[in-house]
């Protein structure tokens, strides 16, 4: 897909009628509607948008106390 440089998905959780995956994708002028309907031809939901970084530098994320 256009403006996509990388992706990465996980397994995270697998019980009787689902599967989850999550999904981290990086790039630059990522649609997300177009990302969202090729997510959804494939059988898939998207159920969250947990972070999404912008800016001329990214910023890290980095464990703190309150992740322990």
């Amino acid at each position: 897909m256009e403006g996509i440089s990388g992706v990465n998905c996980t397994l995270e959780e697998v019980d009787q009628e689902t599967e989850s995956i999550k999904i981290t994708i990086e790039g630059t002028n990522i649609e997300y509607d177009e990302l969202e309907q090729a997510i959804s031809e494939s059988g898939a939901v998207v159920h969250s948008v947990d972070s999404v970084s912008a800016g001329k530098k990214l910023v890290e994320e980095v464990e703190t106390p309150q992740d322990r």
